[in-house]
């Protein structure tokens, strides 16, 4: 069996230890070596070459998002970073993740966490999922030329399901994402015209003080106002609403006004909030004028309710494979045959203002 090597980068020998004893329970992960700052990691990244290195944040010499940055720019490997669950390690993990970085592990109780074994499952899944991920040299990414693409034929819906439809005064824009998603996200907001006048609903993976802290930086750089969505919101065109850590995001449409909807029910695919839970909340209603969107992780979260939407003449578009970090959730809609329109993260806020055109002549 090959074995996935991790680099341990940690200046806590306690950390180390513990982030050590967990991945080496598992047959398929090797420890290669650890290093206890960013320096120290930037040399053995280049001697040992790794498939995964975890990275801590705050460390002495040189720090971890220092470092993430000189790998990513000079030697791309998947890079997992372990912050607080407090705001400030929301903050700098979310700069990580657009840095470069392909997952984050919260960890318990603080920077020296006593409870890294609470959370061991997640630790060995995620540095599986970042092995599987595709690292990229951020600062030298070149920018990809927006064409029109081709859509794949979709049946016009049968009259039956036509007379059914629930018509919004204006038209919706639903997206999905996971692993590589906020990076993803900042791309596709910054992007978005003004001119779209559309409501935008985001499901992102991730806790609730991430989301949270990715609301906000998300409307720092978006034309839309965004926010960490509440329930019974009222839904307005030029706003964006993200789905809080730990909730379902879904929406209720009376009296002519659509509401946002938050509950604590099941996560479903093992996700809450979950992308196929947004995307069937609107699946349910009919509603005329949607566009879905699903972009890179890992999983198939977003591939149900993507089916039931394409088939009620909802345009629907995923991100293509070279330029996913995991290709995982928008092959799986598109091996559904649930997809009009495949195309790289560059073109997809290209392909939403394209698809808003078409539905509001």
């Amino acid at each position: 069996m090959d074995k996935t090597k991790v680099l341990i980068v940690d200046d806590s020998s306690f950390m180390r230890k513990i982030i050590k004893d967990i991945l080496e329970s598992q047959p398929d992960i090797e420890v290669v070596d650890s290093a206890r700052n960013g320096k120290d990691a930037l040399e053995k990244v280049i001697k040992l070459q790794p498939d995964v290195v975890t990275m801590d944040v705050e460390m002495p010499v040189m720090d971890g998002l220092t470092a993430l940055k000189e790998i990513m720019e000079a030697n791309p490997v998947p890079v997992v970073m372990v912050s607080s669950l407090t705001s400030e390690g929301a903050e700098v993990t979310l700069k990580a993740l657009e840095y470069g970085a392909v997952e984050f592990i919260a960890k318990p109780g603080g920077s020296i966490s006593l409870k890294m074994e609470d959370i061991k499952d997640q630790i060995i899944e995620k540095i599986r999922i970042a092995s599987k991920s595709k690292p990229r040299r951020i600062i030298l990414e070149k920018r990809i030329i927006q064409t029109p693409t081709v859509r794949k034929e979709t049946p016009v819906p049968p009259a039956s399901v036509q007379q059914k439809k629930t018509v919004l005064p204006f038209p919706v824009i639903l997206i999905g994402t996971s692993t590589g998603g906020p990076r993803a996200l900042h791309k596709v907001m910054d992007d978005l015209s003004s001119n779209i006048n559309a409501p935008v609903f985001i499901v992102q993976h991730m806790p609730a003080t991430f989301t949270k802290s990715l609301a906000m930086r998300l409307d720092s750089i978006s034309k839309f106002s965004v926010k960490e969505a509440e329930d019974g919101d009222i839904v307005k065109p030029g706003h964006a609403y993200l789905a809080p850590g730990g909730q379902q995001m879904g929406v209720i449409y009376t009296d002519g006004i659509l509401k946002v909807k938050l509950t604590k029910e099941e996560p479903v695919n093992g996700h809450r909030p979950s992308v196929d839970y947004l995307f069937n909340s609107f699946a349910k209603y009919n509603f005329s004028k949607v566009i879905a969107v699903i972009m890179t992780g890992m999983g198939y979260d977003g591939r149900d309710g993507m089916v039931k939407l394409n088939a009620q003449g909802a345009v629907t578009i995923a991100e293509s494979e070279e330029t996913c970090v995991v290709y995982g959730m928008p092959k799986a809609a598109v091996e559904a045959n649930a997809v009009d329109v495949k195309v790289p993260l560059d073109n997809i806020a290209f392909e939403i203002l394209n698809a808003y055109k078409n539905i509001t002549r």
